[in-house]
C-alpha cells in the first residue's frame, strides 16, 4: 500500500509541475520559456525559468507558494525590459538591489491587476516570504534591509493593498523615516506603473531621495551614455586600456616584493598623475552608471593601491567561522543540492579523470630497430624467418606534479543559486582531483562587514583624512587547504551556503593571497581558478577613491600574474565579462554551466600540458636520430 501511495504522490507532483510549467507560458505569452524544477531559490535567465522542486506531499500551502513564484517570474517575461531596465541601473550594489526590487513590484501589481487567480498566488508567495525571514520578530528598523522595505512599501503604495501582517510592525518603522521627496518619488512610481522607462526615472529619484544613488545625471541618460548605465559596460571597457605599458620590471617589482609591499606596488608607472589623467580616473575610467558622490584625490597624493588599515583583516580556517553542529547541518544542506547535479557534473568529472589517469599511464613505442625486444611480435618471425625482430621503447610522459587552487567570490552578488553551484562544483572537483593525485585548495575572498566595518571606523575616529584606500575588513578564507584530504575539509565547503557571509568583494587583495600560497607549494606546475560574478565593488572603499581604484588594482596585479608566468592564471565570470581582464577567461550566463565549464578549462589545460611534453620528446627523438 506505501508504494502506491507513493506512486501516486509521484504522478500528482508530475502533473503539477506540467501544468504550472505551461501556466507560466500562457501567462508569459512565450511559449518557447524552458522551466526546470530544481532545488533552490526561483529565478530566471534569458528564456529559462528556474522553480523549486515540490516534495512528494505537495500541502496546498506549498503549491500556493510554488504558484505564486512561477506567476512572479511569468509576468517579469511578459512586462519587463531587460535593455531599459539596466540603462537607468545604479552602480552601488544596495541601490542595485533596490532598484531591481521595485521592479519586479511594478511587474507583479500590473500582471495581476485583471487576474485574481495571480494575485492570490503572489499574496500567498510574499506571506511565505515575510514568516519565513522573520519580519514579525524584528524589532528595529535596520534588521529589514533597505530593499525589502522599499519594494513592501511600493507594493503596498502601487497595489493599494496592505502588506502581510508578519511585516507590519517593522514596517511602520520605515514608514516615518521616509521624507517629503521620497514620499514624492513613491506618488510618482504609483502614477507612471503602467510604464517602465517612466517608473524607472521615478525609482530613481526615490534612492536618490535616500542617497543611495546620484540624482537626475543618470535618470535622463544622453544617447552616447545609455550603454554604460548598467554599470557595467562603457566606463569599465576603456579600462581594458589601463596599464598595458607596463614594463617587465615592474611587474617583477611588484610580485617579487615582500607581501607587506605587493599592495602598495600596484600603482601608475610613475607613480602619479597627471590633470589629465585624473580627470579620466574621474570620468570615462570609472564604471559606467551612477557613481556614489567621491571627493577628488589630490593630484599630489600617492597614488599607489594601499590599504588604510590591516588590523582588521583576518585569514581564517572555514570551521572558525562557526560551530560543528551548523557545519555539519550546512553540509547536508549542500548534499541535497548535490543530488540534483551529481549525474552531469560527475559524467565530466569522470571524463577528466580518465584524461588525467591516462597521462600518467606508461606508453611505449613499436617497430624499432633497436631497444627492448618486443615479445608480441614474435610470432611474425616464426611465420617468416626473414622478418626483421621488431623492438619497442617506453616513452618518457611528463605529467608534472600539480596544484590546483580554485578562488571563489563569495560577495553578496553570488547569493542563491550561484554561490550553491560554485560550492557543489568546488566539492566534486577537489575529489576528482585529489583521486588523480593533483593537489586541490578552495579559498573563498569577502569582507568582514558592509560599509567599511572597524576600519572606517578608525578612518573616521582620526579625522577622515584624504586619499586612505582601501576601507574595508577583508575576509579570506580556507575551505580547504591544498595538503588537507577532501573527507576532513568535506564539511567545510558547505559554510558557502551559510546566510549572512557573503558581503563586498575586493578581488585585486584575494587574487594577491591565492597567488602567494601557490608560490609556497613546492609542485612544480601550479594552476589559479578564479570564479566570480562581477567587478570589485566596497562602497566604503569606493566613496573616498577614484572610482576605479579597486578594478585598476585588479588590472595590474592579473596583468604582474600573467607576466610572471610562474602560475597558470584562469578565470569563470558568472554573468560578468571577465574576459576584458584577465588573458584566458571565459564568461557564462547561467551558473547551471559552471560544472561543465570548470571541467572543460581544466582539460583544456592538461591537455596542452600534455601536447608540449609529447613535442618535446618528438624533438628529442628526432635530434638522437639525426
Amino acid at each position: 500500500m506505501s508504494g502506491s501511495a507513493g506512486s501516486k504522490d509521484n504522478a500528482r507532483a508530475e502533473e503539477f509541475k506540467r501544468a504550472t510549467a505551461g501556466v507560466l507560458r500562457a501567462i508569459a505569452e512565450q511559449p518557447d520559456v524552458q522551466v526546470a524544477f530544481q532545488p533552490g531559490p526561483s529565478g530566471v535567465s534569458g528564456k529559462r525559468a528556474r522553480l523549486p522542486l515540490p516534495t512528494r506531499a505537495l500541502p496546498e500551502a506549498e503549491m500556493a507558494r510554488l504558484r505564486g513564484q512561477s506567476d512572479a517570474i511569468a509576468l517579469r517575461l511578459r512586462h519587463h525590459d531587460d535593455a531599459e531596465h539596466a540603462r537607468r541601473m545604479p552602480a552601488r550594489r544596495e541601490a542595485r538591489d533596490a532598484y531591481d526590487a521595485l521592479e519586479q513590484v511594478r511587474v507583479e501589481v500590473v500582471g495581476a491587476k485583471f487576474m485574481e487567480g495571480v494575485k492570490g498566488n503572489l499574496r500567498a508567495k510574499l506571506a511565505d516570504e515575510c514568516e519565513s525571514e522573520g519580519y514579525d520578530r524584528m524589532t528595529r528598523k535596520d534588521q529589514l534591509p533597505i530593499d525589502k522595505a522599499l519594494a513592501l512599501l511600493a507594493r503596498e503604495r502601487l497595489s493599494g493593498e496592505p502588506v502581510p501582517e508578519a511585516a507590519q510592525r517593522v514596517l511602520n518603522m520605515w514608514r516615518d523615516s521616509l521624507g517629503d521627496n521620497a514620499e514624492q518619488a513613491m506618488e510618482e512610481m504609483f502614477s507612471v506603473q503602467e510604464d517602465q522607462t517612466a517608473f524607472a526615472r521615478a525609482a530613481r529619484k526615490l534612492l536618490a531621495a535616500l542617497d543611495l544613488a546620484e540624482a537626475e545625471i543618470e535618470s535622463e541618460p544622453d544617447d552616447s551614455s545609455e550603454d554604460g548605465e548598467d554599470g557595467e559596460q562603457s566606463g569599465q571597457q576603456d579600462n581594458s586600456q589601463d596599464g598595458e605599458g607596463q614594463s617587465e620590471s615592474d611587474s617583477e617589482s611588484m610580485l617579487g616584493a615582500q607581501p607587506e609591499e605587493m599592495e602598495g606596488d600596484a600603482a601608475d608607472d610613475d607613480g602619479s598623475e597627471s590633470d589629465d589623467e585624473a580627470a579620466v580616473a574621474e570620468g570615462d575610467e570609472r564604471p559606467g552608471g551612477p557613481q556614489p558622490r567621491r571627493e577628488r584625490p589630490n593630484p599630489d597624493s600617492d597614488a599607489t593601491y594601499k590599504a588604510y588599515t590591516r588590523s582588521f583583516d583576518e585569514e581564517v580556517d572555514a570551521e572558525d567561522l562557526c560551530d560543528a553542529d551548523e557545519l555539519a547541518r550546512l553540509r547536508q544542506q549542500l548534499d541535497q543540492q548535490l543530488q540534483h547535479m551529481q549525474g552531469v557534473i560527475s559524467k565530466l568529472a569522470n571524463r577528466l579523470q580518465r584524461r588525467l589517469m591516462a597521462q600518467q599511464t606508461r606508453s611505449w613505442e613499436f617497430d624499432l630497430e633497436e631497444g627492448m625486444l618486443d615479445a608480441g611480435r614474435l610470432a611474425r618471425v616464426v611465420i617468416n624467418p626473414l622478418q626483421a625482430l621488431s623492438y619497442k621503447r617506453e616513452l618518457d610522459t611528463e605529467f608534472r606534479d600539480t596544484c590546483v587552487t580554485l578562488l571563489i567570490d563569495n560577495s553578496g552578488s553570488m547569493r542563491g543559486r550561484p554561490i550553491t553551484v560554485a560550492a557543489m562544483c568546488g566539492d566534486i572537483l577537489a575529489r576528482t582531483l585529489e583521486r588523480c593525485a593533483v593537489k586541490v585548495e578552495v579559498l573563498g575572498f569577502t569582507t568582514r562587514a558592509w560599509k567599511g566595518g572597524q576600519s572606517r571606523e578608525r578612518w573616521v575616529q582620526e579625522g577622515k583624512p584624504r586619499n586612505p584606500g582601501r576601507l574595508n575588513d577583508l575576509r579570506h578564507i580556507i575551505y580547504k587547504a591544498a595538503d588537507s584530504p577532501w573527507r576532513r575539509a568535506r564539511k567545510n565547503l558547505g559554510l558557502m551556503l551559510r546566510e549572512g557571509l557573503l558581503k563586498e568583494n575586493i578581488d585585486g587583495e584575494a587574487l594577491l593571497w591565492a597567488y602567494r600560497r601557490l608560490l609556497a607549494r613546492s609542485e612544480r606546475r601550479r594552476i589559479l581558478m578564479v570564479i566570480s560574478d562581477g567587478a570589485p565593488v566596497d562602497d566604503s572603499t569606493l566613496s573616498v577613491n577614484p572610482g576605479n581604484y579597486l578594478e585598476k588594482h585588479l588590472r595590474d596585479v592579473i596583468r604582474d600574474i600573467e607576466n610572471r608566468n610562474e602560475v597558470e592564471l584562469i578565470a569563470i565570470g558568472i554573468g560578468h565579462d571577465v574576459t576584458r581582464y584577465y588573458r584566458r577567461a571565459v564568461t557564462i550566463v547561467d551558473a547551471e554551466e559552471l560544472g561543465g565549464t570548470m571541467m572543460k578549462k581544466l582539460t583544456e589545460l592538461f591537455d596542452e600540458d600534455m601536447a608540449a611534453a609529447w613535442a618535446r620528446a618528438a624533438g628529442e627523438r628526432a635530434t638522437a636520430i639525426m
